[in-house]
């Protein structure tokens, strides 16, 4: 059933929360995740696997835990926005938004109107309990949580203009993409890459507005928090399988005196 978002909520006091991006699209990988107690989950559909039936797979799973679970739409698409809301997400993430037009598109598509234009079928969808929620109309607009990443030195110098649009909850700093867009992908401790985040940084913490992005080769998570980040998705679910497993293996390897090396089964 709709229900308070709780994450919004969360991010509104003095702590920094701390998330994992669910890349496999896994329901029983989100259970999993979901019990461990992170503050949220992120389920990716833009680099991730899954479609809008493991998504609803995946959130059945989260509120299961109680776990606040974040959707990453694969672009700013109103019809793709208005399927991922109906199926009961209050927490979107938006890729790569370039302009304060594109921005104001989203937070139109994302709520009903007149505050924007976001499509009506609330007596049916999963989002209002199949109809059952008597308030969710009432309460669907000041539920939402809406993210917008800016992930390139354009979006960067518009980050202010961006980040003051009305309905844009928390911007999202993508530095990678940021840094691929002036020839610089995975270069990021480069003085022109540095200058960008701090470039964002200040807007972004002039908006007032909690912010967010994910450590990395230019930042750990303890500068992050240093900085001011509020929403920090620090390791994703195959980060988690893969280098767990790979320590235990050479572990194991090195304790029998055996190459690291995979074994050939």
């Amino acid at each position: 059933m709709f229900s308070t978002n709780a994450l919004k909520k969360s991010l509104a006091g003095d702590r920094p929360l701390f998330g994992v991006w669910l890349e496999t699209g896994s329901a029983v990988v989100a259970e999993i995740i979901g019990h461990l107690g992170f503050d949220f989950m992120i389920l990716d559909l833009e680099h991730g696997q899954g479609d809008l039936q493991d998504a609803i797979a995946v959130l059945r799973a989260a509120q299961l835990t109680q776990t606040p679970c974040i959707v990453r739409v694969p672009a700013a698409d109103p019809v793709f926005l208005k399927r991922i809301l109906d199926s009961g997400f209050n927490s979107i993430m938006v890729p790569s938004v370039e302009s304060v037009e594109e921005a104001e598109m989203v937070v139109a598509a994302c709520r009903y109107p007149p505050a924007g234009r976001r499509g009506y079928a609330a007596g049916i969808v999963r989002a209002s309990g199949y109809g059952i929620t008597a308030d969710y109309m009432a309460r669907a607009n000041d539920e939402l949580l809406l993210i917008l990443q800016i992930e390139s030195a354009n979006a960067v110098a518009r980050a202010h203009e961006i980040c003051a649009v009305e309905g844009v909850d928390l911007p999202f700093l993508g530095v990678n993409d940021m840094a691929g867009s002036i020839g610089l992908l995975e270069k990021l401790d480069r003085a022109e890459v540095r200058a960008l985040v701090a470039q964002a940084e200040r807007a972004m913490a002039g908006s007032g507005k909690p912010y967010g992005t994910v450590p990395s080769a230019g930042a750990t998570w303890q500068d992050l928090v240093r900085a001011g980040y509020k929403l920090l998705p620090v390791t994703s679910d195959v980060s988690l399988l893969r280098d767990n497993g790979l320590q235990l293996l050479a572990e194991l390897r090195g304790a029998a005196g055996q190459s690291p090396s995979r074994s050939g089964y």
